[in-house]
């Protein structure tokens, strides 16, 4: 029996790659961090066969890097993912996620009267892990 390695999403030259994101979560990552404002080129691969989740979703941009503390933030909502630079189609950096100490301007608050609804300012969470679980805390009013 022979095995066929082929690529289930295409290689890209130049960009970034996040992968082993749980099935079901990479729609959910592209539009919470705004990843598809951009005008580069986006590949997603939904439900893909993975060893180690059994599925998973996998995202590609183009000629774009995030940094530490963006790939951080997608900890919350994919602990095990990797955010991988690529350069001449080749891995050149591979970082492991950890959960940021805040994260801002991505969720709203669910407290209708808090000033980061009516007021232009961004949303800011600390983050802190309790009993297996991610807890949230807004900066402005201590909404958990």
């Amino acid at each position: 029996m022979t095995h066929d390695n082929k690529l289930q999403v295409e290689a890209i030259k130049c960009g970034t790659v996040i992968d082993h994101i749980p099935a079901q979560i990479g729609f959910k990552l592209l539009t919470l961090f705004k990843l598809t404002a951009t005008d580069q080129r986006i590949t997603i691969g939904l439900n893909l066969p993975s060893n180690e989740l059994g599925r998973k979703d996998l995202i590609k941009i183009e000629n774009t890097f995030l940094t530490e503390q963006q790939a951080n933030q997608l900890a919350m909502y994919a602990p095990k993912a990797t955010v991988n630079r690529i350069d001449n189609y080749e891995v050149v950096r591979k970082l492991t996620l950890s959960l940021p100490d805040h994260i801002d301007g991505v969720l709203t608050c669910p407290n209708s009267n808090c000033i980061s609804r009516s007021e232009p300012v961004a949303s800011s969470f600390s983050v802190k892990p309790r009993d297996g679980e991610v807890h949230l805390k807004c900066r402005y009013c201590e909404k958990s």
